[in-house]
Protein backbone atom coordinates (compact mmCIF):
# COMPACT_ATOMS: atom_id res chain seq x y z
CA UNK A 1 0.00 0.00 0.00
CA UNK A 2 2.86 2.34 0.87
CA UNK A 3 4.62 1.48 -2.39
CA UNK A 4 1.41 2.24 -4.28
CA UNK A 5 1.12 5.64 -2.57
CA UNK A 6 4.74 6.43 -3.42
CA UNK A 7 4.13 5.46 -7.06
CA UNK A 8 1.05 7.66 -7.22
CA UNK A 9 3.04 10.50 -5.68
CA UNK A 10 5.81 10.18 -8.24
CA UNK A 11 3.23 9.97 -11.03
CA UNK A 12 1.50 13.11 -9.81
CA UNK A 13 4.82 14.91 -9.51
CA UNK A 14 5.76 13.92 -13.06
CA UNK A 15 2.39 15.18 -14.30
CA UNK A 16 2.94 18.48 -12.47
CA UNK A 17 6.35 18.85 -14.13
CA UNK A 18 4.80 18.21 -17.56
CA UNK A 19 2.10 20.81 -16.89
CA UNK A 20 4.63 23.39 -15.72
CA UNK A 21 6.82 22.80 -18.77
CA UNK A 22 3.81 23.09 -21.07
CA UNK A 23 2.64 26.29 -19.38
CA UNK A 24 6.07 27.88 -19.57
CA UNK A 25 6.50 26.80 -23.18
CA UNK A 26 3.10 28.23 -24.04
CA UNK A 27 3.88 31.51 -22.28
CA UNK A 28 7.29 31.92 -23.93
CA UNK A 29 5.95 31.06 -27.38
CA UNK A 30 3.05 33.50 -26.95
CA UNK A 31 5.45 36.25 -25.86
CA UNK A 32 7.77 35.59 -28.82
CA UNK A 33 4.80 35.42 -31.19
CA UNK A 34 3.44 38.80 -30.07
CA UNK A 35 6.87 40.48 -30.23
CA UNK A 36 7.60 39.10 -33.71
CA UNK A 37 4.11 40.01 -34.93
CA UNK A 38 4.57 43.59 -33.69
CA UNK A 39 7.85 43.83 -35.61
CA UNK A 40 6.35 42.33 -38.77
CA UNK A 41 3.19 44.43 -38.73
CA UNK A 42 5.19 47.56 -37.92
CA UNK A 43 7.59 47.10 -40.82
CA UNK A 44 4.73 46.15 -43.17
CA UNK A 45 2.69 49.24 -42.29
CA UNK A 46 5.75 51.43 -42.49
CA UNK A 47 6.83 50.31 -45.95
CA UNK A 48 3.30 50.48 -47.37
CA UNK A 49 3.10 54.03 -46.03
CA UNK A 50 6.54 54.85 -47.47
CA UNK A 51 5.69 53.39 -50.87
CA UNK A 52 2.43 55.33 -51.09
CA UNK A 53 4.01 58.61 -49.95
CA UNK A 54 6.81 58.63 -52.54
CA UNK A 55 6.85 61.71 -54.77
CA UNK A 56 8.63 62.35 -58.05
CA UNK A 57 10.95 65.37 -57.93
CA UNK A 58 13.27 67.08 -60.39
CA UNK A 59 16.85 65.87 -60.50
CA UNK A 60 16.23 62.37 -59.21
CA UNK A 61 18.75 59.69 -60.27
CA UNK A 62 17.86 57.42 -63.15
CA UNK A 63 15.66 54.51 -62.16
CA UNK A 64 14.24 56.23 -59.06
CA UNK A 65 10.46 55.92 -58.75
CA UNK A 66 10.19 58.60 -56.08
CA UNK A 67 11.47 59.92 -52.79
CA UNK A 68 10.11 60.91 -49.42
CA UNK A 69 11.53 63.07 -46.64
CA UNK A 70 10.83 62.02 -43.08
CA UNK A 71 11.77 63.25 -39.63
CA UNK A 72 12.12 61.03 -36.58
CA UNK A 73 14.16 60.95 -33.41
CA UNK A 74 15.71 64.36 -34.01
CA UNK A 75 16.99 63.56 -37.51
CA UNK A 76 15.90 63.90 -41.15
CA UNK A 77 15.77 60.96 -43.54
CA UNK A 78 15.69 61.02 -47.33
CA UNK A 79 14.07 57.82 -48.57
CA UNK A 80 14.52 56.86 -52.25
CA UNK A 81 12.94 53.91 -54.03
CA UNK A 82 14.46 52.41 -57.17
CA UNK A 83 12.24 50.66 -59.68
CA UNK A 84 13.21 47.94 -60.52
CA UNK A 85 16.66 48.17 -58.89
CA UNK A 86 19.64 50.53 -58.63
CA UNK A 87 22.33 50.41 -61.29
CA UNK A 88 24.69 48.51 -59.01
CA UNK A 89 24.52 46.39 -55.91
CA UNK A 90 24.88 48.49 -52.70
CA UNK A 91 27.59 47.59 -50.21
CA UNK A 92 25.09 46.93 -47.43
CA UNK A 93 21.52 45.73 -47.70
CA UNK A 94 18.97 45.18 -44.91
CA UNK A 95 16.49 42.35 -45.38
CA UNK A 96 13.04 42.30 -43.81
CA UNK A 97 12.05 38.66 -43.54
CA UNK A 98 12.83 37.21 -40.12
CA UNK A 99 10.01 39.17 -38.50
CA UNK A 100 7.57 37.27 -40.72
CA UNK A 101 9.29 33.91 -40.34
CA UNK A 102 9.55 34.20 -36.56
CA UNK A 103 5.89 35.22 -36.30
CA UNK A 104 4.76 32.14 -38.20
CA UNK A 105 7.17 29.68 -36.58
CA UNK A 106 6.29 30.80 -33.06
CA UNK A 107 2.59 30.94 -33.93
CA UNK A 108 2.58 27.46 -35.42
CA UNK A 109 4.48 26.08 -32.43
CA UNK A 110 1.91 27.72 -30.15
CA UNK A 111 -0.88 26.23 -32.26
CA UNK A 112 0.61 22.76 -31.82
CA UNK A 113 1.28 23.10 -28.07
CA UNK A 114 -2.07 24.66 -27.13
CA UNK A 115 -4.55 23.48 -29.76
CA UNK A 116 -3.26 20.32 -31.43
CA UNK A 117 -1.90 18.70 -28.24
CA UNK A 118 -5.10 19.67 -26.41
CA UNK A 119 -7.47 19.18 -29.31
CA UNK A 120 -10.12 17.50 -27.15
CA UNK A 121 -10.41 20.75 -25.16
CA UNK A 122 -9.86 23.53 -27.68
CA UNK A 123 -10.34 22.13 -31.17
CA UNK A 124 -13.02 19.44 -30.94
CA UNK A 125 -16.68 19.95 -30.17
CA UNK A 126 -18.51 16.65 -30.53
CA UNK A 127 -21.84 18.45 -30.84
CA UNK A 128 -20.45 19.98 -34.05
CA UNK A 129 -18.61 16.92 -35.41
CA UNK A 130 -17.57 13.76 -33.61
CA UNK A 131 -13.80 13.78 -34.15
CA UNK A 132 -10.92 12.27 -32.25
CA UNK A 133 -8.12 14.61 -31.22
CA UNK A 134 -5.67 13.21 -33.84
CA UNK A 135 -8.30 13.53 -36.57
CA UNK A 136 -9.01 17.17 -35.68
CA UNK A 137 -5.31 18.05 -35.55
CA UNK A 138 -4.68 16.34 -38.90
CA UNK A 139 -7.58 18.15 -40.59
CA UNK A 140 -6.41 21.46 -39.15
CA UNK A 141 -2.83 20.94 -40.33
CA UNK A 142 -3.75 19.78 -43.84
CA UNK A 143 -6.19 22.66 -44.29
CA UNK A 144 -3.35 25.17 -43.91
CA UNK A 145 -1.45 23.67 -46.84
CA UNK A 146 -4.53 23.15 -49.03
CA UNK A 147 -5.81 26.69 -48.51
CA UNK A 148 -2.41 28.21 -49.30
CA UNK A 149 -2.12 26.15 -52.50
CA UNK A 150 -5.58 27.35 -53.55
CA UNK A 151 -4.64 30.98 -52.88
CA UNK A 152 -1.36 30.60 -54.74
CA UNK A 153 -3.15 29.08 -57.73
CA UNK A 154 -5.56 32.03 -57.84
CA UNK A 155 -2.73 34.58 -57.73
CA UNK A 156 -0.77 32.84 -60.49
CA UNK A 157 -3.82 32.36 -62.71
CA UNK A 158 -5.01 35.01 -65.21
CA UNK A 159 -7.32 36.22 -62.44
CA UNK A 160 -4.23 37.43 -60.61
CA UNK A 161 -3.95 40.30 -63.11
CA UNK A 162 -7.31 41.71 -61.99
CA UNK A 163 -6.94 42.85 -58.39
CA UNK A 164 -10.57 43.71 -57.69
CA UNK A 165 -11.88 40.40 -59.03
CA UNK A 166 -9.10 38.53 -57.20
CA UNK A 167 -9.96 40.32 -53.95
CA UNK A 168 -13.66 39.49 -54.24
CA UNK A 169 -13.02 35.82 -54.96
CA UNK A 170 -10.41 35.69 -52.19
CA UNK A 171 -12.93 37.17 -49.77
CA UNK A 172 -15.60 34.62 -50.71
CA UNK A 173 -12.99 31.87 -50.41
CA UNK A 174 -12.00 32.89 -46.86
CA UNK A 175 -15.61 33.26 -45.73
CA UNK A 176 -16.43 29.84 -47.20
CA UNK A 177 -13.48 28.24 -45.42
CA UNK A 178 -14.54 29.89 -42.15
CA UNK A 179 -18.07 28.56 -42.53
CA UNK A 180 -16.66 25.07 -43.16
CA UNK A 181 -14.39 25.30 -40.09
CA UNK A 182 -17.36 26.19 -37.85
CA UNK A 183 -18.97 22.91 -38.97
CA UNK A 184 -15.85 20.87 -38.22
CA UNK A 185 -14.22 22.40 -35.13
CA UNK A 186 -15.37 24.12 -31.98
CA UNK A 187 -16.03 27.85 -32.31
CA UNK A 188 -12.74 28.68 -30.61
CA UNK A 189 -10.91 26.18 -32.81
CA UNK A 190 -12.54 27.52 -35.98
CA UNK A 191 -11.49 31.12 -35.22
CA UNK A 192 -7.97 30.08 -34.33
CA UNK A 193 -7.69 27.92 -37.43
CA UNK A 194 -8.86 30.62 -39.87
CA UNK A 195 -6.43 33.03 -38.21
CA UNK A 196 -3.60 30.51 -38.62
CA UNK A 197 -4.65 29.94 -42.23
CA UNK A 198 -4.52 33.65 -43.11
CA UNK A 199 -1.21 33.99 -41.25
CA UNK A 200 0.18 31.06 -43.25
CA UNK A 201 -0.84 32.72 -46.52
CA UNK A 202 0.79 35.96 -45.42
CA UNK A 203 4.13 34.43 -44.43
CA UNK A 204 4.13 32.24 -47.55
CA UNK A 205 3.84 35.45 -49.58
CA UNK A 206 7.11 36.54 -48.00
CA UNK A 207 8.87 33.17 -48.13
CA UNK A 208 7.72 31.93 -51.55
CA UNK A 209 7.34 35.13 -53.59
CA UNK A 210 8.70 38.36 -52.12
CA UNK A 211 12.12 37.21 -50.84
CA UNK A 212 12.92 34.79 -53.72
CA UNK A 213 12.14 37.48 -56.30
CA UNK A 214 14.29 39.97 -54.40
CA UNK A 215 17.12 37.43 -54.46
CA UNK A 216 16.68 36.98 -58.21
CA UNK A 217 16.89 40.75 -58.66
CA UNK A 218 20.12 40.88 -56.65
CA UNK A 219 21.59 38.01 -58.67
CA UNK A 220 20.88 39.99 -61.84
CA UNK A 221 22.57 43.09 -60.41
CA UNK A 222 25.67 41.08 -59.54
CA UNK A 223 25.69 39.48 -62.99
CA UNK A 224 25.18 42.84 -64.67
CA UNK A 225 21.93 41.85 -66.36
CA UNK A 226 18.61 43.75 -66.10
CA UNK A 227 16.12 42.15 -63.64
CA UNK A 228 12.61 41.26 -64.74
CA UNK A 229 10.11 43.99 -63.70
CA UNK A 230 7.49 41.26 -63.12
CA UNK A 231 9.38 40.14 -60.03
CA UNK A 232 8.95 43.49 -58.31
CA UNK A 233 5.31 43.72 -59.38
CA UNK A 234 4.54 40.27 -57.96
CA UNK A 235 6.29 41.11 -54.69
CA UNK A 236 4.36 44.38 -54.43
CA UNK A 237 1.05 42.55 -55.05
CA UNK A 238 1.67 40.07 -52.23
CA UNK A 239 2.85 42.85 -49.91
CA UNK A 240 -0.42 44.71 -50.49
CA UNK A 241 -2.40 41.53 -49.82
CA UNK A 242 -0.57 41.15 -46.51
CA UNK A 243 -1.27 44.77 -45.64
CA UNK A 244 -5.02 44.38 -46.09
CA UNK A 245 -5.14 41.06 -44.21
CA UNK A 246 -3.28 42.33 -41.16
CA UNK A 247 -6.16 43.80 -39.16
CA UNK A 248 -8.44 40.77 -39.60
CA UNK A 249 -5.69 38.36 -38.54
CA UNK A 250 -4.94 40.44 -35.43
CA UNK A 251 -8.64 40.32 -34.53
CA UNK A 252 -8.65 36.55 -34.95
CA UNK A 253 -5.54 36.24 -32.77
CA UNK A 254 -7.33 38.06 -29.95
CA UNK A 255 -10.81 36.62 -30.46
CA UNK A 256 -10.23 33.40 -28.51
CA UNK A 257 -10.44 35.52 -25.34
CA UNK A 258 -13.95 36.68 -26.21
CA UNK A 259 -16.57 33.90 -26.33
CA UNK A 260 -19.32 36.22 -27.59
CA UNK A 261 -17.41 36.22 -30.88
CA UNK A 262 -16.40 32.60 -31.39
CA UNK A 263 -18.99 30.62 -29.41
CA UNK A 264 -22.19 32.19 -30.71
CA UNK A 265 -24.69 31.30 -33.41
CA UNK A 266 -23.35 33.57 -36.16
CA UNK A 267 -19.61 33.22 -35.47
CA UNK A 268 -18.76 32.64 -39.14
CA UNK A 269 -20.67 35.78 -40.14
CA UNK A 270 -18.73 37.79 -37.56
CA UNK A 271 -15.51 36.68 -39.27
CA UNK A 272 -17.01 37.65 -42.65
CA UNK A 273 -17.66 41.18 -41.36
CA UNK A 274 -14.18 41.47 -39.85
CA UNK A 275 -12.66 40.36 -43.17
CA UNK A 276 -14.56 43.24 -44.75
CA UNK A 277 -14.04 46.12 -42.31
CA UNK A 278 -10.33 45.37 -41.70
CA UNK A 279 -9.34 46.16 -45.32
CA UNK A 280 -11.78 49.10 -45.35
CA UNK A 281 -9.94 50.67 -42.40
CA UNK A 282 -6.58 50.06 -44.08
CA UNK A 283 -7.95 51.72 -47.24
CA UNK A 284 -8.53 54.92 -45.27
CA UNK A 285 -4.91 55.13 -44.14
CA UNK A 286 -3.47 53.98 -47.47
CA UNK A 287 -5.50 56.65 -49.28
CA UNK A 288 -4.19 59.36 -46.92
CA UNK A 289 -0.61 58.15 -47.29
CA UNK A 290 -0.93 58.28 -51.07
CA UNK A 291 -2.19 61.86 -50.94
CA UNK A 292 -5.57 60.87 -52.39
CA UNK A 293 -7.63 62.37 -49.62
CA UNK A 294 -9.39 61.00 -46.58
CA UNK A 295 -12.28 58.66 -47.46
CA UNK A 296 -14.26 59.18 -44.27
CA UNK A 297 -16.98 56.85 -45.53
CA UNK A 298 -14.70 53.98 -44.53
CA UNK A 299 -15.30 54.76 -40.85
CA UNK A 300 -19.06 54.72 -41.41
CA UNK A 301 -18.71 51.24 -42.93
CA UNK A 302 -16.42 50.13 -40.09
CA UNK A 303 -18.82 51.48 -37.44
CA UNK A 304 -21.77 49.75 -39.12
CA UNK A 305 -19.77 46.52 -39.17
CA UNK A 306 -18.96 46.79 -35.47
CA UNK A 307 -22.62 47.42 -34.63
CA UNK A 308 -23.54 44.39 -36.73
CA UNK A 309 -20.99 42.25 -34.87
CA UNK A 310 -22.35 43.41 -31.52
CA UNK A 311 -25.88 42.53 -32.61
CA UNK A 312 -24.84 39.13 -33.94
CA UNK A 313 -22.89 38.32 -30.79
CA UNK A 314 -26.01 39.05 -28.74
CA UNK A 315 -28.07 36.59 -30.78
CA UNK A 316 -26.91 33.82 -28.51
CA UNK A 317 -25.37 30.41 -29.15
CA UNK A 318 -26.54 27.83 -31.64
CA UNK A 319 -28.54 24.88 -30.37
CA UNK A 320 -31.00 26.78 -28.21
CA UNK A 321 -34.40 25.29 -28.98
CA UNK A 322 -36.49 27.76 -27.00
CA UNK A 323 -36.15 31.38 -25.98
CA UNK A 324 -38.61 30.86 -23.11
CA UNK A 325 -36.80 30.49 -19.80
CA UNK A 326 -38.01 28.14 -17.06
CA UNK A 327 -39.02 29.39 -13.65
CA UNK A 328 -36.17 30.68 -11.53
CA UNK A 329 -34.53 27.61 -9.99
CA UNK A 330 -33.43 27.26 -6.41
CA UNK A 331 -29.76 27.99 -5.85
CA UNK A 332 -29.22 24.36 -4.85
CA UNK A 333 -30.17 23.33 -8.40
CA UNK A 334 -27.80 25.91 -9.89
CA UNK A 335 -25.01 24.79 -7.59
CA UNK A 336 -25.47 21.17 -8.60
CA UNK A 337 -25.29 22.06 -12.31
CA UNK A 338 -22.18 24.20 -11.91
CA UNK A 339 -20.32 21.75 -9.68
CA UNK A 340 -21.14 18.74 -11.86
CA UNK A 341 -20.36 20.47 -15.17
CA UNK A 342 -17.68 23.03 -14.33
CA UNK A 343 -15.76 22.20 -11.17
CA UNK A 344 -13.69 19.43 -12.75
CA UNK A 345 -11.41 22.27 -13.84
CA UNK A 346 -12.67 25.28 -11.89
CA UNK A 347 -11.86 24.03 -8.40
CA UNK A 348 -9.16 24.67 -5.86
CA UNK A 349 -7.78 21.25 -6.81
CA UNK A 350 -8.89 20.44 -10.38
CA UNK A 351 -9.34 16.77 -11.25
CA UNK A 352 -9.03 17.23 -15.01
CA UNK A 353 -5.68 15.94 -16.25
CA UNK A 354 -3.26 18.72 -17.10
CA UNK A 355 -4.68 21.31 -14.69
CA UNK A 356 -2.94 22.02 -11.39
CA UNK A 357 -4.93 25.19 -10.68
CA UNK A 358 -8.30 26.54 -11.84
CA UNK A 359 -8.06 28.24 -15.28
CA UNK A 360 -7.64 32.01 -14.90
CA UNK A 361 -8.07 31.59 -11.16
CA UNK A 362 -11.84 31.09 -11.48
CA UNK A 363 -13.19 28.71 -8.85
CA UNK A 364 -16.74 27.38 -9.05
CA UNK A 365 -16.64 24.80 -6.28
CA UNK A 366 -18.51 26.60 -3.49
CA UNK A 367 -21.63 28.82 -3.26
CA UNK A 368 -19.76 32.07 -2.67
CA UNK A 369 -17.53 31.56 -5.72
CA UNK A 370 -20.47 30.59 -7.94
CA UNK A 371 -22.34 33.78 -7.02
CA UNK A 372 -19.18 35.87 -7.40
CA UNK A 373 -18.63 34.60 -10.95
CA UNK A 374 -22.27 34.69 -12.09
CA UNK A 375 -21.34 37.23 -14.77
CA UNK A 376 -18.66 34.97 -16.22
CA UNK A 377 -21.04 32.00 -16.14
CA UNK A 378 -23.50 34.14 -18.10
CA UNK A 379 -20.98 35.05 -20.81
CA UNK A 380 -19.21 31.70 -21.11
CA UNK A 381 -22.01 29.18 -20.57
CA UNK A 382 -25.30 30.98 -21.28
CA UNK A 383 -24.85 33.76 -23.82
CA UNK A 384 -22.24 31.61 -25.53
CA UNK A 385 -21.36 27.93 -25.37
CA UNK A 386 -17.64 28.47 -24.87
CA UNK A 387 -17.70 26.50 -21.63
CA UNK A 388 -17.25 23.71 -20.97
CA UNK A 389 -14.75 23.60 -23.85
CA UNK A 390 -15.96 21.20 -26.49
CA UNK A 391 -18.80 20.48 -24.03
CA UNK A 392 -16.60 17.79 -22.51
CA UNK A 393 -18.87 17.48 -19.46
CA UNK A 394 -21.99 17.27 -21.67
CA UNK A 395 -23.98 20.08 -20.13
CA UNK A 396 -27.48 20.09 -21.61
CA UNK A 397 -29.47 22.93 -23.16
CA UNK A 398 -32.00 22.59 -20.37
CA UNK A 399 -29.26 23.08 -17.78
CA UNK A 400 -27.96 26.15 -19.58
CA UNK A 401 -31.49 27.57 -19.58
CA UNK A 402 -31.73 26.93 -15.84
CA UNK A 403 -28.54 28.95 -15.39
CA UNK A 404 -29.96 31.67 -17.64
CA UNK A 405 -33.15 31.87 -15.57
CA UNK A 406 -31.13 32.16 -12.34
CA UNK A 407 -28.89 34.89 -13.78
CA UNK A 408 -31.88 36.78 -15.25
CA UNK A 409 -33.37 36.81 -11.76
CA UNK A 410 -30.12 38.49 -10.58
CA UNK A 411 -28.58 35.36 -9.12
CA UNK A 412 -30.71 34.94 -5.98
CA UNK A 413 -29.12 33.27 -2.97
CA UNK A 414 -31.98 30.84 -2.45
Amino acid sequence: MADQSIAIGFSRKALDVDVVVTEWLSALLRWLHVIAAMAWIGSSFYFIHLDLSLRTRAGQPEGVKGEAWQVHGGGFYQMIKFLVAPARMPDELTWFKWEAYTTWLSGFALLVVVYYFNAELFLVDKSVLDLTAPQAAAIAFVSLAVAWLAYEALCRSPLGQHEIALSLIGYVFLVGVTYAFTHVFSGRGAFTQIGALIGTIMVANVFVVIIPYQKKTIACLIAGTPPDPKWGAAGKQRSVHNNYLTLPVVFLMLSNHYPLFFATRFNWLIVAIVLLIGPVIRHFFNSRHAGKGSPWWTWVVAAAGIVAIAWLSAAGPSGNKSSTLPETPKFAVVQEIVISRCSMCHASEPVWAGFTSPPKGVRLDDPAQIRLHAGLIDIYAVRSHAMPPGNITEITIKERQMLAAWITARAPRE
